[in-house]
């Protein structure tokens, strides 16, 4: 048994916390290795001069978080290090009373006549049968045109043969990782980042480092400095409507990263979710590194999550690398679907729902500045489905979400997005879209301002 005792000096927040966030930062950085055996509980608690309680609990939180492992007689050991889980489920409906304000959904405004008419048509044409059979894994040449026409939309100018059809901008995502990355191989990203994205990393065995950001995005000279090292294999970044922080990144910075990027062979994997939901936007990164970046969009947050068509767009000499990704993982995009969602972008109905989308997102942003006050009480853009809420202290992002939670509203803690790292900041991601309705939006949201405002009396009652 290894004496261990976790460094403590300087860290803010319940004891059990700060021993779980020791215990990874040594794990992290070597100290503690696989199969290192842990002190016991009782043991730890008299070096600490805290309770067995406080110590379990502790464990259980590094537990929880893949660190460790129990054995039954043995006692507590270090594991390989885990992926974090990410909670996928859907707690407003296994909780009906719960206001979900955690799933970055799209505001729910009256999407479903349009493809309810959509689907009859499909449902009444002759060839319909023809897209019950398997099809070219990349999807049919008319899918592929309807993918370039819509990511024409955003700005970016590229052929259908240059388009993959793909379930949804997770499924270009993972393509691309598995096309393009080894396993051991170091994958960038913006301090902050997309949770499902961290997930992808993991799976596929590679090691993701944060890069610092600011208010314009991520830090070109912070990127320089990564690339430098030579070892960076790959870029992932969200430039418009960041997930988490909704920042976008001014047009300069986008040609500083990208001529970054091109001048140390470093692709970029540019996800462009909401790149469509500002009127005024910059154009993508992909126009700036073309044969440096691959581009995924998707339907999901203009149409309906549900849907699972997404976009790919990449250089040609990526595109014989990805099929073989695209077929081992699903085989083909559902052509079913997609014949739909080619259908939608061709009549222009994806455009319509496109502008009611950002009407009602910008009328919920406004419902939210009105409760939690404009920056710097929350970070946020007009026509985003999020916002981003710094937190004062003494909160911490997982604290407040819990008490929050237990008062019926869901929100998102800061250690979600966390990259590689990377401290998770005091704050939390709010989610203004899957609200079912502005009233409920309302009630949500008034409940996180009265958290907020006792905040010194909340947070130190959290043990």
């Amino acid at each position: 048994m290894t004496l261990w005792t976790p460094n403590l000096t300087g860290r803010s927040g319940p004891r059990y916390r700060a021993i779980a966030d020791a215990l990874t930062d040594d794990v992290r950085a070597g100290r503690l290795r696989e199969g290192t055996r842990l002190p016991t509980h009782r043991d730890l608690a008299d070096a600490l001069r805290v309770t067995v309680g406080t110590v379990s609990r502790a464990y259980s939180e590094a537990g929880r978080r893949g660190l460790i492992k129990g054995e039954v007689g043995r006692g507590t050991f270090v594991r390989r290090e885990q992926p974090e889980p990410f909670d996928f489920g859907m707690p407003a409906r296994e909780e009906p009373s719960l206001i979900d304000l955690s799933l970055n959904f799209p505001v729910s405004e009256a999407e479903d006549r349009p493809l309810r008419r959509g689907l009859e048509a499909l449902s009444k044409d002759p060839r319909l049968g023809r897209l019950l059979e398997y099809l070219p894994h990349a999807g049919r040449p008319r899918h592929r045109e309807a993918g370039a026409a819509w990511a024409a939309r955003a700005g970016l100018e590229a052929r259908a043969e240059q388009i993959i059809v793909c379930n949804g901008a997770q499924h270009g995502m993972a393509i691309a990782l598995a096309a393009l990355a080894s396993p051991g191989d170091v994958v960038l990203a913006e301090a902050l980042t997309y949770p499902v994205f961290k997930t992808l990393a993991a799976l596929l065995h590679l090691k993701v480092v944060g890069l610092p950001m600011d208010d314009d995005g991520l830090q070109p000279d912070a990127l320089e400095a990564a690339c430098k090292g030579g070892a960076a294999k790959i870029l992932y970044c969200i430039p418009t409507i960041q997930n988490p922080t909704a920042t976008v990144m001014p047009e300069e910075r986008r040609r500083r990263i990208a001529a970054i990027a091109q001048a140390h062979d470093v692709t970029i994997l540019e996800d462009d979710i909401y790149g469509l939901l500002p009127k005024a936007r910059p154009r993508p990164l992909a126009r700036y590194a073309p044969d440096h970046t691959v581009y995924v969009t998707s339907l999901s947050k203009i149409l309906a999550p549900g849907l699972r068509i997404g976009f790919l767009a990449a250089p040609r000499r990526f595109i014989d690398r990805m099929i073989p990704a695209l077929a081992a993982t699903t085989w083909m995009a559902s052509p079913l679907m997609a014949e739909l969602a080619a259908r939608l972008i061709e009549d222009g109905t994806a455009d319509a729902l496109v502008e009611r989308k950002r009407k009602e997102a910008a009328a919920r942003q406004a419902l939210a500045a009105k409760i939690l006050g404009p920056p710097p009480g929350a970070l946020a853009h007009p026509n985003s489905y999020h916002l981003w809420l710094p937190l004062p202290e003494p909160w911490r992002g997982e604290d407040f979400a819990s008490r929050a939670r237990q008062r019926g509203v869901a929100v998102n803690p800061g250690e979600v997005f966390a990259a590689g790292g990377v401290k998770a900041p005091s704050a939390v991601r709010v989610c203004l879209g899957a609200a079912r309705s502005r009233a409920q939006l309302e009630k949500g949201l008034l409940i996180l301002r009265d958290t907020l405002e006792g905040s010194q009396h909340g947070a130190l009652a959290i043990v």
